[in-house]
């Protein structure tokens, strides 16, 4: 039974979230302050964390950022703050997705069942003895089996959602896709979510590869259509 971690402060929407993921099948914990709450993602295992962004103690974007630097677990980060700017700054910490409340519980229980299924797959992909399957184009290398990315031979650290946007464009070179390709692809849903994501990933991607704005060596932008991977 997969395990899910609530950081929430307002009782009555952590209860909401508990009850349905729970109907669903998930062990729920819930901690209502920041500080306890990355506390507990520290020190125990999860499948996945449903983030509050506005707590007591420590905020969603503090937890995000410890989190994630020991964990490449699936983090969903929840907040009543429409701003873009928070969502760009949440998924630039490493959260693999935003919802803005209020939202449906059951949107909400669909979005973990995609999140982990995903993520258990790569993992399980990842146990697999076999040889390293590598992608090398100009000086990137993307080793799909140990999921790490070299620029010019120096490690770049990647989240998972970049890590597989990535490399799905590398294995796709030449080819346009638009936002909602790229989102059916790498999120795995129609229609739940904001393909806003997916431009904050490309530019987290593209400054992590090192392409300047304008005049991009990897990812170009296709005005109107979407993205491609040059070769």
């Amino acid at each position: 039974m997969a395990k899910i971690l609530i950081i929430e402060d307002e009782k009555e929407i952590a209860d909401l979230e508990k009850d349905y993921l729970e109907m669903n099948n998930f062990e729920v914990e819930i901690y209502d302050r920041g500080d306890t709450g990355l506390e507990a993602a520290e020190n125990n295992d999860y499948d996945l964390i449903v983030l509050d962004l506005m707590l007591p103690g420590v905020d969603g974007f503090d937890i995000c950022r410890k989190v994630r630097a020991e964990k490449d677990i699936p983090i969903i980060m929840v907040s009543a703050k429409k701003d873009d700017i928070d969502k760009i700054r949440g998924l630039g910490l490493g959260a693999d997705d935003y919802m803005t409340k209020p939202f449906s519980p059951g949107e909400l229980v669909a979005r973990v069942k995609a999140h982990i299924a995903q993520y258990q797959r790569l993992v399980g992909a990842g146990n697999k003895k076999q040889e390293n399957d590598i992608i090398e184009i100009r000086g990137v290398k993307i080793d799909k089996t140990a999921r790490r990315v070299f620029i010019d031979g120096e490690e770049k650290i990647f989240t998972t959602k970049e890590f597989d946007l990535l490399t799905f464009l590398a294995e796709n070179p030449n080819k346009v896709y638009t936002k909602d390709d790229l989102f059916r692809t790498i999120w795995g849903m129609e229609s739940v979510g904001d393909i806003a994501t997916v431009t904050v990933h490309i530019k987290k991607i593209r400054e992590k590869l090192g392409d300047v704005s304008g005049d991009s060596k990897y990812i170009e932008t296709i005005w109107g259509v979407g993205y491609r991977f040059k070769i």
